[in-house]
C-alpha cells in the first residue's frame, strides 16, 4: 500500500472515498452495477456508481462512532463495460414498452420483452458470480447501483453462504410486484423475485409508503415470511410519543442474526435524495435509519452484506454534476455508502 495520509485531501489517482487500497488489499470490496433498464419514471441512476465515488472523496475518514475503520481496506471495482453495453442495449428496448404502459397483448412487446428479460438475466449471472467470487476469498461485499434490481444475483450469492440470513429491506416501495410492465426482473420486483425464486426465510421492510393492493395482500398472504413495517405506521407512532429506539426494537426483533441490508435510497425523506428515480414525501431521516442499522449491530446480529441503490444524479451529464443541485443526492448517497461500510467492517 502507497504512504496514506487520511488527514490530507484526496489524491487524484486514489480509490474510493480516496482510499490507496487494491482490490487484493481490501477486506471489503464495493461491486458497481451502472444499470437502470426498467426504471419507469426518472433516470440517471446508472451514472450513481461513478457520481457516488466522485462525491466520496470529500468525505473525512475519521468516524467518531467506528473510528478508523477504513484501516481494514475498502476498494471498488471498476465498472463492467459488458452492462455498460447491455444497459445501453436493453434500455433502448425497454422504452418501448415504458411508453406503452407495459406490454398487454401486444406480440411485439412481448417479443421485446423477452430480449429485455435476457439482458436482465445477464446481468443477474454476472452479479451472482462476482460476489460469489469475492466472497469464496474472503471478502466483504456491497453492491453499489444501479436501480434496485441490481442486487438480485449477489442476494443469491449471499444466500448460498448464509442461508439463515434475513434482509432488512429500506425503501418507499414494497417491490412486491410480479413481472411489473412485463419485465421480469424490474426494479419494482427485486422483492417479489427474492421471495419468490430464493429460500429467503426473512424480509422485513421499513419506510415503505407507496405500494399497490396486490402488494398489500402479498404481504398479509406470506405466513410472515414478509414483515413490512408501513411509514404511516411509524410517523403515527413517533406522532403519538412512541421514541425511535423503541421502535428499533421491535424491528429488530423480527431480524435473524445474519442480516443483509437492501437499501434503496429513496426510502430517506426526498429532501436527502430529490433526484432519485420515483421519490415519495415522507420517510425517514438518515440519522433514523444509520440508527436503525446501528442498532441491529448492538443487539449482537451481524451485517454480512449490504446494497445500495437508486442514487441518481437525475439526468445531469457526470461533468456536470459537481456544479449542479444533483450533486447532493451522491453526497448522501457516497455518506450512507460510508456508513455502511464502516457497520460491515466493525462488526
Amino acid at each position: 500500500m502507497k504512504k496514506f495520509d487520511a488527514n490530507a485531501a484526496a489524491p487524484s489517482d486514489s480509490g474510493i472515498f480516496g482510499l490507496p487500497y487494491s482490490i487484493e488489499e481490501a477486506r471489503l470490496v464495493l461491486l458497481p452495477v451502472p444499470w437502470e433498464v426498467t426504471t419507469s419514471y426518472g433516470r440517471g441512476t446508472a451514472n450513481g456508481p461513478r457520481a457516488i465515488s466522485r462525491a466520496s472523496k470529500q468525505i473525512d475518514l475519521f468516524d467518531m462512532e467506528l473510528g478508523n475503520f477504513f484501516e481494514s481496506g475498502i476498494a471498488m471495482l471498476e465498472e463492467s463495460l459488458d452492462i455498460q453495453k447491455w444497459n445501453q442495449a436493453a434500455s433502448q428496448l425497454a422504452q418501448k414498452i415504458i411508453a406503452a404502459g407495459g406490454i398487454d397483448s401486444n406480440p411485439k412487446l412481448q417479443e421485446i420483452a423477452v430480449e429485455v428479460n435476457k439482458y436482465s438475466a445477464k446481468l443477474n449471472e454476472y452479479v451472482y458470480t462476482t460476489t460469489k467470487n469475492l466472497l469464496a476469498q474472503g471478502k466483504r461485499v456491497g453492491v453499489v447501483g444501479g436501480d434496485h434490481s441490481t442486487p438480485f444475483g449477489a442476494i443469491q450469492a449471499f444466500l448460498e453462504k448464509y442461508p439463515a440470513m434475513g434482509i432488512l429491506h429500506f425503501d418507499a416501495h414494497a417491490d412486491l410486484r410480479a413481472a411489473f410492465e412485463g419485465f421480469e426482473y424490474s426494479h419494482a420486483s427485486i422483492m417479489h423475485n427474492v421471495i419468490e425464486k430464493t429460500a429467503l426465510k426473512k424480509l422485513v421492510q421499513v419506510g415503505i409508503r407507496d405500494f399497490c393492493e396486490e402488494e398489500f395482500n402479498y404481504i398479509k398472504n406470506s405466513n410472515q415470511r414478509v414483515t413490512t413495517f408501513f411509514d404511516t405506521t411509524l410517523s403515527e407512532q413517533k406522532l403519538n410519543g412512541v421514541c425511535w429506539a423503541a421502535i428499533c426494537v421491535d424491528i429488530i426483533q423480527c431480524l435473524p442474526q445474519e442480516v443483509y441490508v437492501s437499501f434503496d435510497i429513496d426510502g430517506l425523506d426526498p429532501r436527502f435524495c430529490p433526484h432519485t428515480g420515483t421519490p415519495v414525501p415522507g420517510g425517514l431521516d438518515l440519522r433514523e435509519a444509520l440508527y436503525l442499522i446501528k442498532q441491529v449491530v448492538q443487539s449482537g446480529r451481524k451485517i454480512i452484506g449490504f446494497d445500495l441503490n437508486e442514487v441518481s444524479p437525475g439526468n445531469s451529464t457526470l461533468s456536470a454534476i459537481a456544479d449542479s443541485a444533483a450533486e447532493w443526492d451522491a453526497n448522501v448517497g457516497a455518506r450512507l455508502l460510508y456508513k455502511l461500510c464502516g457497520w460491515i467492517l466493525v462488526n
